[in-house]
């Protein structure tokens, strides 16, 4: 055997339809296109999004679409159960979580959210705390500091 000898399985291959060539060749009168109406008639078909003619759902709901406020700060969130993994001694300041790897950006302020227990007093320094986070952290006997 040869390699110009080899042919695809009988049946696998088939020729594509030419449509619009008359009805000998299998694909005349309205050439797949069914009878009347705009998909019907030649020229380009209709557009994406296209209702028929009424108001597109699209415009008729705006809020679908959104909305991106680009003043809105957003803050890296850290919680006290990460905290209380770090040692008591430490001045806990933004760059401090990011080197110790809690946050991934230094650009975004830093909010101190109450999530979980704190078991040790740390000094920390943050732009943001809730008042859950403040109320456990000050039990311990820790500090605040608002940046």
């Amino acid at each position: 055997m040869m390699q110009h000898h080899i042919k695809p399985n009988a049946g696998s291959r088939k020729p594509r339809k030419r449509i619009g060539r008359g009805n000998a060749a299998g694909g005349g009168t309205y050439a797949g296109r069914g009878l009347k109406g705009q998909k019907s008639r030649s020229g380009k078909g209709i557009k994406p999004g296209f209702e028929g003619g009424q108001n597109p759902l699209i415009k008729g709901l705006p809020m679908i679409r959104g909305f991106n406020n680009k003043f809105k700060t957003h803050y890296s969130l850290v919680s006290l159960e990460s905290l209380d993994q770090l040692p008591a001694s430490d001045n806990i300041t933004p760059e401090y979580l990011y080197i110790s790897g809690i946050t991934r950006s230094k650009k975004n302020p830093i909010k101190i959210v109450g999530n979980g227990d704190i078991t040790k007093p740390l000094n920390i320094s943050a732009h943001k705390f809730t008042e859950s986070a403040r109320k456990k952290i000050e039990a311990v006997g820790g500090t605040i500091e608002e940046l």
